[in-house]
């Protein structure tokens, strides 16, 4: 049987990358550094397959260099990387991984904030660079128990997030697009987006990046937030400004940041926002746990063979040209 010819700007892990060795002729990028437009392009002129990833750009300029190409597939929830609408002009369907992340992003994501209020990583500090002694003040934290969670962006991961901050005995309101028809077995309310700002003990962010939520939050946002206020932002970088969160948090206007997510990202080591002490950040490693990497990486492969294979994805971001 003849092999299906692929490209991968990245690997997979192994059960999905031996599904594919098994289907496909793979030209895989294996250097650290993003392929380029112009190898990507050359790459692609006999590719009928193609795994994408976050940090290449997959536009109208690219895809005219790939007369053959069937489906894209990549292995995470957000696309905003891919010109979705590109892709479907030319009957190109794109997979995402959405689903299978839920729980493992919640957890990093309350967890976050559960470490940051309680301050758990300066304890660990405390005790590594030896101020740990009988008449030395430890760092002091805040309660979560009683306090106002604000959620911004009530998907499946928003709610999984509600449910632990309810189980530690927070109220959670929420913004989002549409309103959850479920606020009551959640046990959260809605809140217009000015409000939850306002009323908020924690913030944290949730919604996907899209024109509408680029810059969601600047100056003016942490403004009008709690001076005692922590944020959180476990979704995409460019949601916030960075340059008005690190004024933000320089001015004491809100009391603490913790983000899985940057813009840019990564951040350089000598940037403004990590000389601060009220700042926590960790490398965008949401889903990053071998149980849920391994799932999102099957169901990657899953797309790309549907589609090679002209049969549904199954899960597609733009139905209207997924295969029947």
């Amino acid at each position: 049987m003849d092999k299906y010819p692929i490209v991968m700007v990245r690997n997979l892990l192994a059960p999905a990358q031996n599904r594919l060795l098994e289907y496909c002729n793979i030209k895989l990028w294996e250097k650290a550094e993003p392929i380029s437009h112009d190898i990507l392009a050359k790459w692609l002129e006999d590719a009928e397959g193609l795994v994408a990833a976050g940090n290449v750009r997959i536009d109208e300029r690219l895809l005219a260099y790939a007369p053959k190409l069937k489906v894209i597939a990549q292995s995470a929830v957000g696309y905003d990387n891919i010109d979705v609408d590109a892709c479907t002009r030319r009957g190109i369907p794109v997979g995402n991984t959405p689903g299978v992340l839920v729980e493992a992003t919640a957890d990093l994501a309350f967890g976050l904030l559960l470490c940051a209020t309680r301050r758990i990583h300066e304890g660990w500090e405390f005790v590594r660079q030896g101020k740990w002694t009988p008449n030395q003040n430890i760092p002091f934290g805040i309660d979560l128990y009683g306090k106002v969670l604000g959620i911004v962006g009530m998907g499946r991961i928003g709610a999984a997030v509600a449910r632990r901050a309810r189980a530690f005995g927070m109220r959670v309101i929420y913004y989002n697009r549409n309103r959850r028809p479920d606020e009551a077995e959640l046990g959260v309310k809605y809140a217009s987006f000015d409000n939850l700002l306002t009323q908020a003990d924690c913030i944290l962010v949730l919604t996907p990046l899209s024109p509408a939520t680029r810059g969601l939050f600047g100056w003016e946002q942490f403004g009008r937030m709690k001076s005692t206020a922590f944020f959180v932002n476990a979704a995409r970088g460019p949601i916030v400004d960075t340059g008005a969160l690190a004024s933000a948090l320089a001015a004491n206007q809100i009391a603490y940041a913790v983000l899985d997510v940057t813009d840019p990202e990564p951040l350089p080591g000598d940037h403004p926002l990590l000389q601060l002490p009220n700042v926590l950040v960790t490398p965008h490693i949401g889903s990053a746990t071998i149980e849920t990497r391994t799932r999102m990486a099957l169901l990657t492969a899953d797309n790309l063979l549907a589609g090679l294979r002209n049969r549904p994805l199954p899960a597609c971001v733009n139905p209207e040209v997924n295969y029947k």
